[in-house]
């Protein structure tokens, strides 16, 4: 075989396993193999994988910088669940926390996409990246890019009202001509009213706590103002079937009323001059008033008012008159009255002759505690 034939020959091989190799493996284009001179193929280079909720035109070899700066190259891109699992060859030299955040940023306006890491902004920066890390999907995003900024742009020039501020202009300059110093005094009012209400915030707010707490309370009582709600109407059903009852009770009311008023006016000039003799009673009551007040220090200390103690106790010693009867019969009646030697004293004096309720007897003539007792005198 000469050497154009073993150069066909080795032309088809070529072909043949080419297309082996793309039916086997997946072929993708040229990102689906390893590009030369990417980073992330160094000494010390380690391997990261990131959760991203969409990828968009991230494709394999794409770059991954920190800042400006490319350290890393995306090599495989596959789906998990619900959102892109990207897995990252990185340089030895990266030195980022784990917590770090990965989001898809664009190089200029019509640049190409990469994956940008940064180290965390709301959290405090926790350990270091290193081979098998995976940054989890809440760290991932993605800046607008120039398809979402430009269709935002576009639904605010054609639909948000751009082209309606003329109209709007004009239509305020209408509104407000020849009304200029009425619009400067709403201006004036609205300053001093936002002034007063910056001034009152604190009982608003106050106020406010206060409804909060009011709130919670009828929160709180909620079974019972159920309870009521559902009560309330049977009440109500009592009381329009006792309707009737109802009214003719007030008008019943009312006929009493009546006749209360017109027995005030019939008696009216009666009471009136029954209040005027009560007057004179009032005032001679009124008028006994300091000899009334005297009297009752005599009665409450009875037998020694205060107005005659000091004429009894004098010094250290005490004047005083009194006559005692020590007679049985006396005795018995004060100091046995109702126990079991009630009347013995009394039968014994009698035994001695002498009549009960006469002092001195007419038999002893005598006390006879007093005289000597004779045998004639009885038992």
């Amino acid at each position: 075989m000469n050497a154009l034939g073993r150069r066909i020959v080795r032309t088809m091989g070529i072909a043949v396993l080419a297309v082996l190799v793309s039916a086997g493996c997946g072929w993708r284009g040229l990102n689906s193999l390893p590009m030369p001179g990417t980073e992330g193929d160094g000494p010390g280079a380690f391997t990261i994988q990131a959760q991203l909720p969409d990828v968009n035109n991230i494709q394999q070899n794409s770059r991954v910088r920190v800042g400006d700066v490319n350290v890393g190259t995306v090599t495989k891109i596959e789906r998990q669940d619900w959102h892109a699992l990207l897995t990252m060859r990185l340089n030895g030299n990266v030195d980022l926390p784990e917590n770090s955040t990965v989001t898809i940023g664009q190089t200029s306006l019509l640049g190409s996409l990469h994956i940008e890491l940064a180290p965390p902004t709301g959290t405090a920066p926790r350990g270091r990246l290193h081979d098998g890390s995976v940054i989890p999907l809440s760290s991932g995003g993605a800046y607008p890019s120039t398809e979402q900024t430009l269709a935002a742009v576009s639904l605010l020039l054609n639909g948000g009202g751009i082209g309606q501020i003329q109209d709007i202009t004009t239509s305020f300059s209408t509104a407000f001509a020849g009304r200029e110093g009425d619009l400067r005094s709403l201006i004036t009012q609205l300053d001093q009213f936002i002034t007063y209400a910056n001034d009152q915030k604190n009982d608003i707010i106050a106020a406010t706590d206060s409804l909060n707490n009011l709130v919670s309370g009828f929160a709180e009582q909620r079974p019972v103002v159920d309870r009521a709600l559902k009560t309330v109407p049977q009440a109500l059903d009592v009381l329009k079937k006792e309707r009737e009852t109802l009214v003719s009770a007030l008008d019943q009311l009312g006929k009493f009323s009546a006749l209360v008023a017109d027995t005030s006016m019939q008696t009216k000039e009666a009471l009136v001059q029954e209040l005027k003799n009560l007057g004179p009673v009032l005032q001679s009551l009124a008028d006994a008033g300091p000899a009334l007040t005297r009297s009752l220090s005599f009665f409450a200390v009875y037998p020694f008012a205060k107005e005659t103690l000091d004429k009894w106790f004098r010094g250290d010693y005490a004047n005083l008159t009194a006559i005692i009867d020590l007679t049985l019969s006396r005795i018995d009646s004060s100091f046995f009255t109702g126990t079991r030697f009630e009347g013995d004293l009394t039968e014994l004096e009698m035994q001695w002759g002498r009549t009960i309720g006469q002092l001195p007897s007419p038999y002893t003539a005598a006390n006879p505690l007093v005289v000597p007792y004779h045998l004639n005198q009885g038992p």
